[in-house]
Parts: structure tokens; sequence; C-alpha cells
């Protein structure tokens, strides 16, 4: 018997990585000094792209 992960739709690991680097991102910019209103925005805007590139792009 062999063991395996089970399948993750494409969709939920594209929103996972989106959600992931979007923490980062939004961490990270508050690190720098960044104020919190455009470093949430940027991030936003960011993950949305994060989300389309490997909804589309990934395999």
């Amino acid at each position: 018997m062999h063991l395996r992960f089970p399948s993750i739709d494409q969709g939920v690991q594209a929103f996972l990585w989106a959600a992931l680097f979007f923490v980062i991102l939004w961490l990270g910019m508050l690190a720098v000094g960044v104020s919190s209103a455009p470093a949430l925005i940027l991030s936003l805007v960011s993950a949305a792209a994060i989300f389309l590139f490997v909804r589309l792009r990934g395999d």
C-alpha cells in the first residue's frame, strides 16, 4: 500500500500561496516602516496577483 498526500484543488493551492505571501509581505512592510494602510493595500494587490499567477500557471 502506497501512502500519498490527498489531491488538493489548484484554487485551494493558489489561495494558500497567496495568503502566505500576503502575510509575509504585510509584516515585512510594517517591519521596514511602511505605514499600515499602504502596506495593507500593496499586500492585497500583490496577493491577488500571486493568486492569479498560481491559479493560471501553477502545476
